[in-house]
């Protein structure tokens, strides 16, 4: 399969370019040629199969062409080494927990999915030095250093805003070592990205590095993501009292949203023929997609700092996709897409009221996805919401809000055993080119 950019300016890219590559040279976003459409007897058999027997037929459907099944294969089952549960948590609401990966946060299959696709492509070319740069808000830099760590012939260098993680999200790529260098930025996470999208617009440091990003820019990083809501679909189908009619006409998903790459990979699979009624897209206070959705204008603006910080985005660099998956029509987006936004004390009362009503706690991102779905479900839905990383990771909010101590998975622990080495630079893009030319 071919990809072209979004910006349509740049020459159409085989897979392996567009996944090295990361940004096409117009700047712009690769979008697969076409989407495919899966069988009815796949949605018809859907109950009966494993999350990776799933995920082998969706990959296969947007990889299949440019990589060896049987690599394929092998690649989607060790990223999906671990449980996605769908929890029931009161009538006709579900939350669908995707941190339960390496790093505690849903980004860990994207990033485990490219970093063996990426690896797989480097020995393809016999190309042992390429350089991934990497933009992050939080869970992004865990997720992606860890998915990479001790690959041979990668580099990975994560820049992310000084102040502006939580001690555990940073801890998680500050302290790896080997192969992960962690570039703190006097700034903010659209700095941080706008600094990453100038380097790949760098004459210079592509000749030199061979360059690539794993942000959700990269289509081996978001359409993976889709994998979560075909098993979502899955599991529904499997309860006796959800028939597969009625989940043909009433299911909805709300998706903590920021730099909107779990949001697109939803509508992909929708545009697959995951038979999802709609989408909500819920946002704290950096609502700029939020407000397209009310208002049909897109206004990027500086994000601004929350308790819910993987979503503090003003500048969500995959509308570009969601913009172009529905040819720029704003209504058929808006038939597809709700948007909710809230503020740090309305998420904060959510994650204490959902724990003191039903027992489930939620992390910020979370916390706010359930409170988009509460406000929007209709009474004949099905609700899912996407819990997109451990509560734990936010422990100083999420126990400020219960009034209560929670308990440290070992997993997470350990990070914050190990020291913190980072490089620190300013938001000037001749300072990173300069740092990245002396430490690669």
């Amino acid at each position: 399969m071919l990809f072209y950019s979004t910006n349509k300016k740049a020459p159409k890219a085989s897979l392996q370019e567009a996944v090295i590559k990361g940004l096409a040279s117009d700047r712009g976003l690769f979008m697969p040629e076409h989407i495919p459409y899966l069988s009815d007897n796949f949605f018809k058999e859907i109950a009966d199969k494993s999350l990776v027997e799933i995920s082998k037929t969706v990959a296969e459907a947007f990889f299949g062409d440019d990589i060896p099944k049987e690599k394929l294969d092998s690649i989607v089952a060790d990223t999906l080494n671990f449980e996605i549960p769908l929890i029931e948590i009161e009538k006709d609401i579900f939350v669908l927990e995707l941190f339960h990966g390496p790093t505690f946060a849903f980004k860990d299959v994207g990033a485990r999915f490219m970093a063996r696709m990426l690896s797989y492509f480097v020995k393809e070319r016999n190309q042992d030095d390429v350089k991934v740069l990497v933009a992050t808000s939080g869970d992004t830099g865990s997720a992606v250093a860890n998915g990479f760590l001790g690959v041979e012939g990668i580099q990975v260098f994560v820049l992310y805003p000084s102040g502006k993680v939580s001690e555990m999200q940073e801890a998680q790529f500050t302290t790896l070592g080997q192969n992960i260098v962690a570039l703190e930025v006097d700034g903010t996470f659209d700095d941080c990205q706008a600094l990453v999208k100038s380097a790949f617009m760098d004459e210079e440091l592509n000749q030199k590095l061979n360059l690539t990003s794993a942000n959700s820019i990269n289509v081996a990083r978001f359409l993976p993501q889709s994998f979560y809501y075909f098993y979502a679909f899955a599991q529904l189908a499997k309860l006796n009292s959800y028939k597969e009619s009625a989940l043909a006409e009433n299911v909805v998903f709300s998706v903590p949203s920021g730099n909107l790459g779990n949001l697109t990979a939803g509508l992909f699979a929708n545009k697959m023929g995951l038979p999802i009624k709609r989408f909500i897209a819920a946002n704290n206070n950096n609502d700029v997609f939020t407000k397209y959705l009310q208002n049909g204008v897109y206004s990027p603006r500086s994000s601004v700092q929350t308790i819910a910080n993987a979503m503090d985005v003003g500048a969500p660099s995959n509308f570009e996709r969601i913009f172009d998956l529905y040819d720029g029509s704003y209504d058929d987006i808006k038939s597809k897409v709700k948007g909710f936004a809230y503020n740090d004390d309305q998420i904060a009362e959510a994650i204490k009221e959902l724990y003191n009503r039903t027992g489930y706690l939620a992390d910020p991102h979370s916390a706010c996805a359930y409170l988009a779905l509460r406000e929007d479900k209709k009474e004949n839905e099905i609700g899912v919401f996407l819990s997109t990383a451990h509560p734990a990771k936010f422990i100083e909010t999420v126990e400020g809000c219960i009034e209560n101590k929670i308990s440290i998975p070992a997993g997470l622990a350990k990070f914050m055993e190990l020291k913190k080495q980072t490089y620190s630079i300013s938001n000037d893009f001749k300072q990173l080119k300069k740092t990245l030319l002396s430490l690669s």
